[in-house]
């Protein structure tokens, strides 16, 4: 028995995630995402490495853009096949794909109207990678399935989607390849999610695989507790009050904006922080807000027991839908204090960046990242503390209070990560380590490989495998 994996994506790195299965004369694709580091983008324009129509389906984790947002380009170039993955997967990709190919057309106009003035040209065409005639084209594509039912995808191949307690609708996705009479099961991770945490379901752990294919985005770090989240947004949010700024979130449209409103919900409900005006300045994270209320099945016993209360924190009075961009403009207009979630949650597009440019050079005003921040990302050298940064063409002095709130994080880190790995009865035959900064992917490899006595590696971007 044998069969190919190829590590064409997140390899090493965050962003871009796409691993090819061969087996049986098949081509099977697990994610198929953008790249949005900036020194890696160029990955996005490059030709794919297989012809893309000759990848029968594609399996898809998550809806996150780094896990999907490649999909318009991919069936651009040739590729005719199902999209298989949750149904609550499935409605809030058709929202971030459509999404991308806006930011992307209007991100291309920009560019071009900016190198024309500048008298220069960028490293890529001046036009979109898709548009949205491209992504619309993608939608009919999509096959929903339920967690835990076996699809058959011919071949020789099984799929069975798992909880994997990231976002809604996550999955992790056990493939299931048959030859000669032999079976191999290899666990494709996704993003893992944490325990304990609101709103979603615990991740599944399993018991049983062959191979393992797994993230490591916190493969060498801890959360701490997240007991006092709660507390420490509150004490933000109070002194940034106090100093009479603005509260600038950028947030990731999918879980995390809805997470931060569950919490402001409790926080107002006891009557922890002042009542400000607070907008969700995100056309997508409304969308998908939309989309969390058709999928009360997916929610942890928590989050049933506070919609039976009718407490949800999706209907928080004092917080504004800011659909159109006039009404984001708008915003700048309020006197005194609000809190603003806008995306991007790594500040590489969307309206965040005019937020950004209109506070981060007023000392009263706080800059609060949630979540990941990739390397070379705008939010990552914000976090990182660079004096100076470039929005809109504009160099601006970073003057804000920056913070950062790790617990916010929906990624599992090393612990949970390891968490994530006892619950099998035997050793797989391999570990592959992948969706991490090198750094961490190899800290955890080790950690890995010293805690479990396991083979485990950690690929390179392109390198394939043969495995029995």
């Amino acid at each position: 028995m044998s069969f190919k994996i190829s590590f064409l994506g997140a390899a090493q790195n965050v962003t871009g995630s796409r691993y090819l299965v061969e087996a049986n004369g098949k081509r099977i694709l697990i994610d198929c995402g953008l790249y949005q580091e900036r020194n890696l983008r160029s990955r996005n324009w490059d030709p794919f490495p297989v012809a893309p129509d000759s990848i029968d389906t594609v399996l898809l984790t998550h809806a996150h853009l780094d896990h999907c947002g490649y999909l318009p380009k991919l069936m651009k170039d040739g590729f005719d096949g199902d999209i298989i993955s949750t149904q609550a997967t499935a409605d809030i990709a058709k929202i971030i794909l459509l999404d991308s190919a806006h930011i992307q057309v209007e991100d291309a106009k920009f560019k071009a109207k900016r190198h024309a003035k500048e008298g220069r040209k960028g490293p890529h065409p001046e036009v979109p990678l898709y548009n949205t005639e491209d992504a619309e084209a993608v939608l009919p594509h999509f096959q929903p399935l339920e967690l835990e039912t076996p699809i058959h995808l011919g071949d020789g191949f099984e799929a069975i989607f798992h909880e994997a307690g990231h976002i809604l609708g996550s999955s992790n996705i056990e493939l299931r390849i048959r030859q000669n009479g032999q079976t191999r099961k290899i666990i494709f991770s996704g993003d893992i999610g944490r325990w304990d945490t609101p709103i979603l379901e615990d991740p599944t752990l399993f018991t049983e695989a062959d191979y393992i294919i797994m993230e490591s985005t916190y493969g060498n770090r801890l959360h701490g507790d997240r007991s006092n989240i709660a507390d420490l947004l509150a004490d933000i949010i109070n002194d940034t009050e106090r100093r009479g700024g603005n509260i600038i979130i950028p947030s990731f449209a999918v879980e995390r904006s809805q997470e931060v409103i569950y919490y402001l919900n409790n926080l107002l409900m006891e009557n922890k922080i002042p009542h400000l005006l607070m907008f969700l300045d995100s056309p997508m994270a409304i969308k998908v807000t939309k989309i969390f209320r058709e999928h009360p099945e997916l929610f942890d016993d928590e989050m049933q027991k506070l919609l039976k209360q009718d407490d949800s924190p999706f209907n928080l009075p004092r917080l504004k839908m800011t659909r159109t961009v006039d009404e984001s403009k708008a915003i700048n207009h309020v006197k005194g204090t609000v809190i603003i979630i806008a995306g991007s949650g790594m500040c590489t597009g969307g309206r965040v960046k005019h937020h950004l440019a209109a506070n981060i050079s007023r000392r009263e005003s706080t800059i609060l990242f949630v979540g990941y921040q990739a390397v070379g990302t705008l939010g990552r050298r914000i976090v990182d503390g660079d004096p100076e940064v470039r929005i809109l063409g504009q160099y601006l002095p970073v003057r804000a209070k920056v913070e950062q709130l790790h617990g916010f994080s929906a990624h599992a880190d090393k612990n949970e990560l390891l968490h994530w790995l006892s619950g099998l009865n035997n050793p797989p035959k391999h570990v592959f380590i992948t969706h991490g900064e090198a750094e961490a992917a190899h800290e955890f490899a080790k950690t890995v490989r010293e805690q479990k006595g396991w083979n485990v590696s950690v690929p390179k971007y392109e390198d394939a495998v043969v495995l029995d």
